[in-house]
């Protein structure tokens, strides 16, 4: 629908492909995890998990998988549909299927970031949309981060999904600003960084 409502006719599905997988990986993580263990918690099934004898970090990870592998799969549904449309030859896809790999995980890891630092649903909806709305415009999905006003490029860079979008770009129509280990270098980078802070707010509010 996205393709269709774009006005641009189907040449344009390949300029437009990256901008809908990043989407797709964003709001699917971050949504499906910041409801399931904001629900958990609430109704404190959350707190029998956590008696598991397993390490907290193996517990935390068995716990994202789900949404990781959700994420990924979403991302590829515009991709399948868009071979139908247009000639995706041009595709490298050695790049392309790792960082949507690790856009799911790092969006997954900032879904659980949210989830343990709020309480209510609602208030994981909210907060989940203070990073993904800005991620649009900011991260260079639809809008090049050049013309960005000069004041919000560092914004750009300090946002993860920044270099995953580089990298799609890079795979898909060859457009990319940045190397590309660097790219993947710095999600991994944003990936410990975020389940690192979100198993210190698990031991600091649900378990201490």
């Amino acid at each position: 629908m996205f393709f269709i409502r774009s006005g641009m006719g189907l040449d344009s599905i390949p300029a437009l492909l990256p901008g809908v997988i990043g989407v797709s990986v964003l709001f699917g993580t971050t949504s499906l995890l910041a409801v399931t263990v904001t629900f958990e918690k609430k109704g404190r099934s959350f707190e029998r998990l956590l008696l598991a004898p397993i390490p907290l970090e193996l517990f935390m990870l068995a716990k994202t998988t789900g949404a990781i592998l959700f994420g990924t799969v979403n991302a590829f549904v515009p991709v399948v549909l868009a071979a139908f449309l247009a000639d995706l030859t041009g595709i490298n896809w050695l790049t392309l299927i790792p960082t949507v790999v690790l856009i799911a995980i790092s969006s997954t890891f900032l879904g659980l970031f949210i989830a343990v630092s709020v309480s209510e649903v609602f208030e994981a909806q909210t907060f989940s949309n203070f990073f993904r709305f800005p991620m649009l415009f900011l991260c260079g999905l639809f809008f090049p981060i050049e013309q960005l006003p000069v004041w919000l490029r560092p914004l750009s860079y300090l946002l993860p999904l920044t270099y995953g979008a580089d990298i799609l770009h890079a795979s898909i129509h060859q457009v990319g600003h940045m190397p590309v280990v660097l790219n993947f270098g710095l999600l991994v980078v944003f990936c410990v960084v975020l389940f690192s802070v979100s198993l210190r707010n698990v031991r600091r509010k649900w378990i201490a």
